[in-house]
């Protein structure tokens, strides 16, 4: 699936046959990814499956970040997870650069601070901490560990796997001023509290460095589950003096192997302008840059 020539009947194996087959018969492994960085995974979760078999995860942000970090930036990540793209910023920004990465999660904190110990990174501080737009006290629901980077704040009425309580606090309080003045990319995935959460950068925003951009994954159904809105966290992104660009993602299993071959008919992590409304959930990119496409 990763190594083997071309792209023809890959995208049919994964979706019709190892994807399931990896979820219901769990492999546990060290495994080397495409950027180099070694990750302990279990292939019953969706993002370390997809590890295993493509050897990345989101190609298109991944394929973008590649692009926008370069050596002495500083790069902060907004629900970690187990450390797959700050484990890929601290690559890119080397030993000059900062890497902050922040996931509420006590489970998933530990499986990042593991990776950042098993690639021998010295640039990554890892926050185990939750983020908001003020301190308050929040609870976290896990409905299923087939799919981790579903924690999140949003009311579930649902058989839950686990749960957990922690405090929050705004971005801000959780950031050193020099991790604040290098920061060339801002990343925040946290799946429907992304309105509380860049409730609580607004104050940050317009003293970023000039070239900052932020890359959010907007959930906007999620979202009005907290009486939030993404009209809303798009006019505060606005107000700031950011544009608005949509970057594409697609989580199924097919689409890995053309995006990552070569054949999946667009430009690899290309941002595009958005104007229009926020609908379903969608890989926003938000920029100083005024333009149809962020090069």
């Amino acid at each position: 699936m990763r190594t083997g020539p071309g792209t023809f009947g890959k995208a049919t194996l994964a979706a019709r046959w190892l994807n399931a087959h990896l979820r219901e018969h769990p492999r546990r492994r060290v495994v080397t990814v495409r950027s180099g960085d070694r990750f302990a995974v279990d292939t019953r979760d969706l993002i370390q499956r997809y590890l295993y078999l493509f050897g990345t995860w989101e190609p298109h942000l991944t394929a973008w970040l590649r692009r926008r970090l370069r050596p002495g930036d500083g790069f902060v990540d907004v629900g970690a997870n187990i450390g797959v793209f700050s484990l890929l910023a601290s690559r890119l920004v080397g030993d000059e650069g900062r890497v902050v990465a922040i996931e509420a999660s006590p489970a998933l904190h530990g499986r990042l601070v593991r990776h950042v110990l098993l690639n021998a990174r010295t640039n990554i501080r890892a926050v185990n901490a939750a983020v908001s737009d003020a301190r308050k006290p929040l609870t976290f629901v896990l409905a299923s560990s087939r799919n981790t980077g579903a924690n999140s704040i949003v009311p579930y009425d649902g058989p839950a796997e686990s749960t957990f309580e922690t405090e929050a606090r705004p971005l801000p309080e959780l950031l050193e001023p020099a991790e604040i003045a290098a920061a060339r990319v801002i990343k925040i995935d946290v799946e429907g509290a992304e309105g509380s959460v860049v409730r609580g950068l607004a104050p940050l925003l317009g003293g970023l460095r000039p070239d900052a951009e932020i890359t959010i994954e907007v959930t906007p159904e999620r979202m009005a589950l907290l009486g939030d809105r993404a009209d809303e966290l798009l006019a505060v992104m606005r107000d700031a003096g950011y544009h608005v660009y949509r970057l594409a993602n697609d989580y199924a299993p097919e689409s890995y192997p053309p995006a990552l071959g070569g054949a999946s008919g667009g430009a690899l992590g290309v941002p595009v302008r958005w104007r229009g409304p926020v609908t379903g959930e969608s890989d926003l990119i938000f920029s100083r840059v005024d333009a149809e496409t962020l090069p």
